[in-house]
């Protein structure tokens, strides 16, 4: 794998394109040049990045193809790249998006890895990491939160991401596992309290953090979720936007309101907090792998913690199938990626 092309040239992808750079070809492709204050070390070119028909005949000539694209482009690109026995890679949260896109792998001749951001992504390689110590596993609680590192007003957040991503989250409904059962529970549900190095916050539930955990650990655990860290008072603000005042039916007015309301901050913070409860030589024991991820300077730019890690993680998770060291044809879990060996890589060293 020498040539990838990136789509989508907004801070993720910019940052993921530069980050491949240092061992791969990259062009850059989005429906309209960047005009950062830099500069970046590969081409970018312009392209109706939304045409099936364009996609088709400049995907097949690239090794890989990462979309750092809205959600709802992913399926037509996925398409594209299976037709173009293309590598495909993206950081969609959306699950309806990823079972297409595992439809597609049954006729693939390449690897199709979708879900290769934070949560899903990153946090399921930890969490089955931390499952691999034990003989029997009971619970696993996964928490990811992208937060303004000095927060205010009532909703205390800022959109350092996609908002239409964030809204998806918390519209659809989530997978979990509860009692020993595979079931869908409602996002905005399941509050909880959490206090992190003296710090309170909430979590609840949200779609699509799992990716494809819960099929992976149906039958194995009585307990694995999957919830998001707000500070407190942000699920009863956006129940009540997206519930009460029924803005669920009009995601674009939501996405509006929301990104004119909340714009990104420059410094950030994003908590990784994972939890594996179980049995190891008949003793009932807890593992807990927890992190606090700041704003990094790379290339001698700054670059958002939320940035940063969602960039990292693909970029390692390409690097290890590049190498060899994931399978290199059909459909890829997150939880199947060997935390170890994504520790080692040149972008997953970010981590450390």
């Amino acid at each position: 794998m020498k040539n990838i092309l990136v789509l989508g040239m907004g801070k993720v992808g910019s940052l993921v394109g530069l980050l491949l750079s240092n061992k791969f070809m990259v062009t850059g492709l989005d429906i309209k040049k960047p005009h950062y204050n830099y500069s970046l070390p590969f081409e970018v070119l312009e392209g109706d990045v939304a045409n099936e028909t364009f996609l088709g005949k400049i995907i097949p000539k690239f090794d890989a193809v990462v979309s750092a694209l809205p959600y709802f482009l992913n399926k037509m690109v996925a398409k594209v790249a299976v037709h173009s026995n293309v590598h495909y890679f993206d950081l969609t949260e959306d699950v309806e998006t990823t079972n297409f896109i595992r439809s597609l792998a049954k006729k693939s001749n390449s690897v199709l890895a979708p879900q290769c951001g934070l949560a899903p992504g990153l946090i399921g390689i930890i969490g089955a990491d931390l499952a691999k110590e034990f003989d029997k596993i009971r619970d696993i609680e996964l928490r990811v939160g992208a937060l303004p590192k000095y927060p205010n007003g009532l909703l205390a957040y800022s959109f350092t991401w996609s908002p239409e991503g964030v809204i998806n989250e918390y519209i659809n409904d989530a997978e979990a596992i509860h009692n020993g059962k595979r079931k869908m529970v409602t996002s905005l549900d399941g509050l909880e309290y959490i206090n992190i190095e003296g710090k309170e916050f909430e979590a609840f539930t949200t779609s699509g953090g799992l990716g494809t955990m819960c099929e992976t650990f149906e039958g194995k655990v009585d307990t694995l979720n999957y919830k998001t860290i707000r500070y407190p008072g942000h699920a009863k603000l956006m129940r009540f936007l997206i519930q009460e005042l029924i803005l669920k039916n009009d995601k674009p007015l939501l996405t509006k309101i929301l990104e004119n309301a909340k714009p990104p901050v420059k410094e950030d913070v994003v908590y990784v907090y994972a939890v594996v409860e179980g049995w190891q030589d008949e003793k009932l024991l807890r593992n807990e792998f927890y992190k606090a991820y700041s704003p990094k300077d790379i290339d001698g730019r700054a670059w958002r913690a939320i940035s940063w890690t969602t960039a990292a993680s693909i970029a390692a998770v390409i690097e290890m199938v590049s190498e060899g060291q994931l399978p290199q044809i059909g459909f890829l879990k997150q939880e199947e990626i060997p935390f170890a060996a994504f520790l080692k890589t040149e972008n997953g060293s970010f981590f450390k």
